[in-house]
């Protein structure tokens, strides 16, 4: 009886011998300069605006996009117009948060840009006496104004 008693626990011992512990998971991914670029456009959301802005104390619109590209290691040209010439063009149905999305509010040419959130939002920096927000692709006011979309990533 002992013998098979000892040849159990030698068996037990045997096999938790053989166990593995599971595999660390993996880390997740870093995040894609598209999502490191949307990101640090919310982080500002509510930053005053100021006109010719491109730092905490304030934004425009171009200096907002410049800004958070930045953030990402890109370096863009500092107005919406030029931002748009240098931009790679994106399909408006294929937006990825991180794009660039140009409009025409005054001008004949473009003259604001916003950064692409994802869900049909943008962030930008609308105009002296508001402050950096998220708008509506879809709707009303930029919906009729929006021109292109452009990527730097």
């Amino acid at each position: 009886m002992r013998t098979g008693l000892a040849l159990l626990a030698a068996l037990g011992l045997a096999a938790c011998a053989q166990v593995r512990p599971a595999p660390e998971p993996a880390p997740p991914p870093p995040p894609s300069p598209g999502e490191v670029i949307a990101s640090a456009a919310a982080s500002l959301v509510g930053t005053p605006y100021h006109f010719g802005g491109a730092d905490a104390a304030g934004f425009d619109c171009s200096g907002l996009a410049l800004y958070a590209h930045a953030q990402a290691g890109l370096a863009i040209p500092r107005t919406a117009a030029a931002q748009q010439r240098a931009a790679r063009p994106v399909p408006l149905a294929q937006l990825a948060p991180g794009d660039l999305v140009f409009f025409r509010v005054h001008a004949r040419h473009v003259d604001h840009v916003g950064v692409y959130a994802g869900g049909g939002r943008f962030v930008h920096a609308p105009r002296a006496g508001l402050a950096v927000s998220y708008a509506e692709l879809g709707s009303g006011y930029y919906a009729k104004r929006l021109v292109s979309a452009g990527r730097f990533w």
